[in-house]
């Protein structure tokens, strides 16, 4: 049922007129009156009505590309291979459509937030990339905003997110990657292994250690709790988490890290802590990004295909290329051996 003005004046208990002063912009109107009416506009996902030409068309020139973080190498690969096949026939400035990176934070909120804006402005499409905060509230609100952007015309794409009912997925197999990493360790022969996990919200962070963890078990190594620290996607965060897992354990013989960022930062303590890599502590990282190769030693990694999957993700969202079947398409990394991983020395 589609929502009116006069069903958002009557939420926040005030005229029409008002709420169309607030959604314009063109009269003052009290703070604690807009507030009642952008409350009610978001509770009830009104979409505004467009100028005659977006009125015209189901939806407008415009892409939303939803990030946590675009200064994580990660999203930035994504997004820009998102961004490089949004152009083309069907937008009406020059046949190209206008991208919009949202930058979440992490933030479920802003998450939320960006989706009703993105479906007020009648996007063409919308690709959320990146694990997902791990909350049922937020993911059926979220599962809301995207049924109600595809009902709207809008093209919705998951890239790198696990699938959901109301979009076409392409998903990373995190957890074969990650039981491919502590395979390969557990082969050289460590037995002593650290575990810096990301957000324990995340849908990534739990998947990669799930791969860990059955390469544990099939190996038969206990999986200690105190060898698992969790803490950001940063260098930083590596750097502490490594010194809290040699506190906790200064036997340990390598340490998998939840990315490659987090795996630099646990290169730095360990050298740090006059440990040689990977002499005494072998590293290991996941997403195989760009300095990883040139690292020192050269990391140890994941490879994940991510401007492959981005590009593939933006064509989906343009129509230039069918769903995979079943409306999901499961993407596995390539484990990828460098220097940074050897086998133990007797301690």
């Amino acid at each position: 049922m589609t929502v009116t003005l006069a069903d958002v004046a009557a939420r926040a208990q005030v005229s029409p007129a008002t709420v169309s002063r607030v959604l314009n912009g063109n009269y003052p109107v009290a703070a604690s009156t807009r507030e009642r009416v952008l409350k009610a506009v978001d509770e009830l996902d009104y979409v505004l009505n467009g100028p005659a030409s977006a009125l015209a068309a189901a939806t407008s020139d415009l892409v939303g590309i939803l990030v946590n973080d675009i200064a994580d190498p990660f999203f930035g690969i994504m997004a820009s291979a998102i961004q490089n096949e949004i152009g083309g026939p069907g937008g009406r400035a020059g046949g190209e459509r206008l991208a919009v990176v949202c930058n979440t934070g992490g933030s479920p909120e802003r998450e939320l937030t960006y989706l009703t804006l993105l479906q007020r402005q009648r996007a063409a499409a919308v690709v959320l990339t990146g694990g997902a905060i791990e909350d049922p509230a937020h993911l059926a609100a979220v599962g809301n905003k995207l049924r109600r952007l595809a009902d709207a015309g809008t093209r919705v794409v998951l890239c790198g997110r696990p699938p959901t009912p109301e979009a076409i997925a392409i998903t990373f197999d995190n957890r074969g990657g990650g039981q491919q990493l502590t395979e390969h360790l557990i082969g050289l022969g460590h037995r002593r292994l650290g575990y810096i996990a990301g957000p324990e919200e995340r849908t990534t962070t739990r998947h990669r250690l799930e791969g860990h963890r059955a390469a544990l078990a099939a190996a038969g190594i206990e999986d200690d709790a105190e060898r698992t620290v969790y803490g950001r996607y940063d260098r930083l965060s590596g750097y502490e988490a490594t010194l809290e897992l040699l506190r906790r354990d200064p036997t340990l013989t390598a340490v998998v890290a939840a990315n490659d960022t987090v795996a630099l930062g646990a290169c730095a303590a360990l050298r740090d802590s006059g440990l040689r890599i990977p002499d005494d502590v072998s590293v290991a990282g996941f997403d195989d990004l760009p300095f990883s190769i040139d690292a020192v030693p050269a990391l140890t990694t994941v490879r994940l295909p991510l401007a492959e999957a981005g590009a593939r993700a933006g064509r989906i969202a343009m129509g230039r290329e069918e769903a995979p079947p079943g409306g999901i398409a499961t993407v596995r990394g390539e484990l990828m051996v460098r220097g940074s991983t050897g086998a133990p020395r007797a301690k």
